[in-house]
């Protein structure tokens, strides 16, 4: 199982090239950021994790020119997001700028994909809250046939384009982690996926979800599903149940902290890595 970071990169904390640079030297597999192109000032959507919404979600940076530069400063250390925020872009812009950073990095990114919590977020994008799963599907499915076809199109409710040439090609698989928690996010996973990126601390019940992942992927002739947890506050007991559970990788969240206290704790986190 490896371990990888991930943090919401703002103007207050270590730079991605920073911590790219830290993380590949002490042995880290990864380094993942997150997104969000704004947060609405309305704020009427209550924050998941309760209380007042953290700063830095409306201040971290854009991940693509993140990733970019984290994997220009490494020659190993693999690049992801966790998660882009996928209907918050058009589906061709965001096919070349994922296929030019998987060509840039040889092979490096691994492209984490959901479709956000914050209701008014999506508005400001278009993106009606009811049909953001459907949106997803579609966006990821083109995007999927603009890195694979010479002539790429789609016909979609949401997203259509006549046969295209849209270059660079990725030169690599690009892996899909899809993120979620609900009854339904395994058959996004089975659909349009290569992998999953749920939330940690979900005790015996994660094991039994990954479980059944790999089982519907061994039954559909599909090889074994990456399974990445992201997990803030990680402890010795709680790698070993991921362990356990059938991780693949698990993400270390960095709270958001001044520079100093950040190198300090992925000093610290790197014990976890065997």
């Amino acid at each position: 199982m490896d371990i990888g970071l991930t943090y919401f990169p703002t103007h207050e904390t270590l730079s991605p090239v920073d911590v790219a640079t830290s993380a590949e030297g002490l042995g880290y597999e990864s380094v993942f950021v997150t997104e969000h192109t704004h947060i609405p000032v309305s704020r009427r959507t209550p924050y998941p994790a309760g209380g007042d919404l953290p700063h830095e979600y409306a201040e971290t940076w854009d991940p693509f020119v993140a990733c970019t530069a984290m994997a220009t400063v490494t020659t190993t250390l693999k690049v992801g997001t966790a998660i882009c925020l996928v209907n918050q872009h058009d589906p061709i812009v965001l096919a070349k700028t994922v296929a030019t950073l998987q060509h840039h990095s040889g092979g490096r990114f691994v492209f984490g994909v959901g479709p956000g919590w914050n209701v008014e977020e999506m508005n400001d994008h278009g993106v009606a809250f009811d049909e953001r799963f459907a949106e997803m599907r579609e966006r990821v499915h083109a995007m999927k046939a603009i890195w694979t076809h010479d002539e790429a199109s789609y016909d979609g409710e949401h997203v259509s384009f006549e046969p295209m040439w849209s270059w660079p090609k990725p030169g690599h698989d690009v892996p899909v982690l899809v993120a979620g928690w609900g009854p339904t996010v395994l058959d996004r996973v089975m659909d349009y996926g290569d992998g999953w990126i749920p939330i940690g601390g979900r005790g015996a019940v994660l094991k039994t979800r990954v479980e059944e992942l790999q089982a519907r992927a061994s039954e559909a002739g599909r090889g074994p599903m990456d399974i990445t947890i992201y997990q803030p506050g990680p402890s010795e007991q709680l790698l070993e149940e991921y362990a356990e559970a059938g991780a693949t990788r698990v993400l270390c969240a960095l709270p958001h902290e001044d520079p100093d206290t950040m190198s300090a704790r992925i000093e610290r986190y790197a014990a976890f890595i065997g």
